[in-house]
């Protein structure tokens, strides 16, 4: 790993990617945002940035791409979905935002984990659903109208459950942790809010265009997600070797498991509804987990590669036989709901 050596930021943008033999360090709109201490020394003028600016275009043209694509297949009404609907936003909230933050914090204050699991776990307990959630939801739910309602109010609302909920473990955990309005509202709109937006708005003036282009876009993003996250597992696999143990991976599987269990049962009786909120209460945002974890931990670098275990580790729960699929339409669905 000695040779994979190489780091680049750009000021202006937000961006930080460092790469260091075994460890791989990602920031996404970290830069002038408070309590990112350590940022500006890994920003320096006078370095290669031509791997790593390759890397990290590719992921963010591969992040942008799949939501467009999910926006290209959306309605203005999806977007607006669950704020119409308050009682399975209260639902959807309880599961991703209190109970899932308290299960961390329990995890967090009662086992003997390794620091940089628990830091992962409190940063994945807070996060929104990933840029990619609606894509993954579709497959087992088959419509696109509650996860993309759901990516959309969760998203938004995080601009202020995020920072609440860091000042709730902060409280109970003594330590100084925060992550502000700002610096999570210019994440959530750079990775989801503005893709999805330009996609249904170009759906809005030439549907059929946009019909056709969601799929080659679709796979288009897949490839270049594929293409620049091999790099970043091949350099960090060192780091998550070293985490193997002291319960690391019977924690992250629980809480993982526990995601999908209490999404399942707090979405309600709609099938389709069980199958998202599941999957959304176990997976989250890996970019808003890191920058949390790296701006009030910035030493810790374990933490950052304790937050990609978890999400190969999530991958793999998900992938294992549970009652997700739903066997009704969408049309059934949505009376089932209204009834």
């Amino acid at each position: 790993m000695s040779s994979l050596s190489f780091d680049f930021c750009i000021p202006n943008a937000g961006l930080v990617l460092e790469v260091r033999r075994s460890t791989v360090l990602i920031i996404l709109s970290a830069d002038k945002q408070p309590g990112f201490a350590g940022h500006k020394t890994a920003c320096r003028k006078g370095f290669n940035m031509s791997p790593a600016l390759i890397i990290l275009a590719l992921l963010k043209t591969s992040v942008a791409l799949t939501v467009l694509a999910v926006g290209f297949k959306a309605t203005w009404s999806d977007t607006v979905f669950l704020f119409q609907r308050p009682r399975l936003l209260g639902r959807a909230i309880v599961a991703m935002n209190v109970l899932m933050p308290l299960l961390a914090l329990f995890m967090v204050t009662k086992l003997s984990l390794d620091p940089a699991v628990k830091i992962a776990l409190a940063a994945l307990s807070v996060s929104p659903v990933p840029p990619i959630f609606p894509k993954k939801t579709v497959k087992v739910s088959g419509t696109e109208t509650y996860s993309v309602g759901l990516q959309v109010a969760i998203s938004l609302l995080a601009i202020i459950l995020v920072p609440l909920s860091m000042n709730i473990f902060q409280s109970a955990l003594g330590l100084s942790v925060r992550m502000g309005p700002l610096a999570v509202a210019k994440l959530v709109f750079m990775t989801i809010m503005i893709p999805l937006l330009a996609g249904i708005a170009f759906r809005g003036m030439m549907p059929s265009v946009a019909q056709k282009l969601a799929k080659p876009t679709d796979a288009v993003a897949s490839a270049l997600l594929l293409v620049s996250v091999l790099p970043i597992v091949f350099a960090s696999a060192g780091d998550m070797w070293q985490l193997v143990g002291n319960w690391t991976l019977v924690s992250l599987a629980t809480f993982a498991l526990a995601g999908l269990i209490i999404g399942y049962l707090l979405a309600g009786p709609n099938p389709e509804h069980r199958s998202v909120l599941s999957l959304a209460t176990s997976t989250r945002h890996p970019g808003l987990a890191i920058a949390i974890a790296h701006g009030n931990f910035p030493n810790q670098k374990l933490a950052l590669a304790a937050i990609g275990l978890y999400i190969v580790i999530a991958g793999v729960v998900a992938a294992l036989p549970f009652p997700r699929k739903s066997t009704e339409t969408a049309s059934d669905s949505e009376k089932r709901t209204a009834a």
